[in-house]
């Protein structure tokens, strides 16, 4: 009985850990550029009582054995990175990427962070920021009076200012991709930074080396399908009610136990 307890115990810890995740995508349905998260468990260790294979008798095999699992744990969270859905804006500053790949921003401590988040805004030093401040690399500065920016899909980025009507070159954005994206660690506000299971980062030109390109006046959505994510909640309410249930029937049996004996 207490083999049970303890197994339903570990069965509750990982849907209550799941559901955890999936509240987490739900909650950031409506936030640019998420990307969402899966559980993944694995089962633990087994309790072999006889060993598959092992001789039964002279001339005979046990077929399958005695093996006795502990229960289960979450060993991680995959990041699914699909491409959200491309909203329409208008904004001249609102960039989405197609395909894949990251901006590139600087976090206030001088490392580069990495995002889906094209959701861009100008500084004071008329420099392309994200909505937290951090500033773009490569660096992209708009001239004052601008009267046309104009953003283009390898990241081309040109202005057209009062008084000239030559388009003005002001930079090229590049793309950040890796061999393993779900490698990377989130930091929150939108932002992933470079570990050693994601790889170093490959910058190409948007639409080149496997990236994605760049559309202006449109914003990346979440890739969270609230449907789905309310199924996989049914789901993981369900599991948890079963692994009560277990506790609930390991403790009327000990309690019949101790009142028969």
């Amino acid at each position: 009985m207490n083999g049970a307890l303890f197994v339903a115990k570990t069965g509750l810890s990982a849907q209550d850990t799941s559901l955890k995740v999936i509240s987490n995508n739900l909650a950031n349905v409506s936030t640019v550029g998420f990307k969402k998260d899966r559980a993944v468990f694995e089962d633990l260790l087994y309790q072999i009582k006889r060993q598959p294979g092992a001789q039964s008798a002279q001339d005979s095999q046990l077929p399958s054995g005695l093996q006795l699992g502990s229960g289960v744990r979450v060993v991680g969270t995959h990041k699914q990175f699909s491409t959200g859905d491309l909203q329409i804006t208008e904004e001249p500053l609102d960039v989405a990427i197609n395909g894949r790949g990251f901006f590139q921003v600087v976090q206030p401590n001088g490392d580069l962070a990495y995002t889906r988040n094209g959701q861009f805004q100008i500084n004071s030093d008329g420099q392309l920021v994200t909505a937290e401040g951090f500033l773009l690399e490569p660096a992209i500065t708009i001239p004052d009076e601008v009267l046309n920016l104009s953003i283009g899909l390898d990241g081309t980025v040109q202005a057209t200012v009062a008084g000239d009507p030559n388009p003005q070159d002001l930079g090229q954005l590049e793309l950040a991709d890796f061999v393993n994206p779900q490698g990377l660690e989130a930091i929150g506000q939108n932002l992933f930074v470079e570990t050693a299971a994601s790889g170093a980062p490959q910058l190409a030109i948007p639409g080149e080396a496997g990236t994605g390109l760049l559309q202006q006046g449109t914003l990346e959505g979440s890739n969270v399908n609230a449907v789905e994510e309310l199924v996989n909640m049914i789901t993981t309410q369900r599991a948890y009610e079963l692994n009560s249930r277990v506790i609930s029937t390991a403790d009327e049996m000990l309690s019949f136990v101790t009142q028969q004996l």
